[in-house]
């Protein structure tokens, strides 16, 4: 049992393991905003522009049954929007990587000094050979 536990603590202990539960956790949380946004701000602008239209009020009724269309509209539009936010927050994420790799990749700069020596070097390996 207590090797499990070893185990299981060197496994969550892990850089991915924990980057990926707190992208989870800040997903969720950004989720959450994102959600709010189109609820509270976004939706209300598309119901004035549609002609004063709330989606969640559409409803048909089959027999005794209420089928709610419009929760499910509203979910879509929240997906949709959720996802192009949390797109253009990975692209924005994935800018900033890059200009770090550029920066990282850049070849440094030697100095003529540096250069001529190591070449005066490498001649005089050449003619000891």
């Amino acid at each position: 049992m207590i090797t499990l536990l070893k185990e299981f603590r060197e496994f969550a202990m892990r850089g991915n393991v924990l980057e990926l539960a707190i992208a989870v956790v800040l997903g969720a949380a950004f989720g959450k905003i994102v959600t709010a946004l189109v609820e509270n701000i976004i939706m209300p602008f598309v119901g004035i522009i549609l002609g004063g239209v709330n989606f969640s009020s559409l409803i048909v009724t089959v027999g005794n049954a209420e089928v709610t269309y419009g929760i499910f509209i509203q979910a879509v539009i929240d997906f949709i929007i959720v996802a192009f936010a949390i797109f253009l927050f990975v692209k924005l994420i994935n800018r900033f990587k890059r200009k770090e790799e550029a920066k990282e990749e850049a070849a440094p700069v030697i100095d003529p000094q540096t250069e001529l020596l190591t070449e005066i070097r490498d001649l005089l390996k050449k003619e000891s050979m």
